[in-house]
């Protein structure tokens, strides 16, 4: 399993995680789950989109999405797409240092 080296950043608890999420046009989405960074008391989800015959990380692209709402269990339920840049470069930052042992990202 697969951990990362900051504080401030959960690992999936096992790898190859997805979720299936509908976009505001009823799109359906499938992401694999990289991991959950909190910052500034707020929790966002890292995910590689998956399409059809590609596997995670093909295309480079990391989906960055908010945890609006937790579970009974305190696990994740909601999600929102992060509209403000700021806040998502801060968080992906934050990501890119508890992962870079992980992940290449040049």
């Amino acid at each position: 399993m697969r951990q990362g080296s900051a504080p401030n950043f959960c690992p999936p608890v096992e790898e190859g995680i997805t979720l299936e999420l509908e976009d505001e046009r009823g799109e359906r989405v499938l992401l694999e789950f990289l991991g959950l960074i909190i910052h500034h008391d707020r929790r966002y989800g890292f995910f590689y989109p998956l399409d059809e015959g590609a596997h995670a990380g093909d295309s480079g692209e990391v989906v960055l999405l908010e945890v609006t709402e937790l579970d009974d269990d305190g696990q994740p339920s909601a999600f929102e797409l992060v509209q403000d840049e700021g806040i998502a470069a801060e968080v992906y930052a934050d990501f890119r240092q508890a992962t870079k042992d992980l992940y290449d990202f040049e």
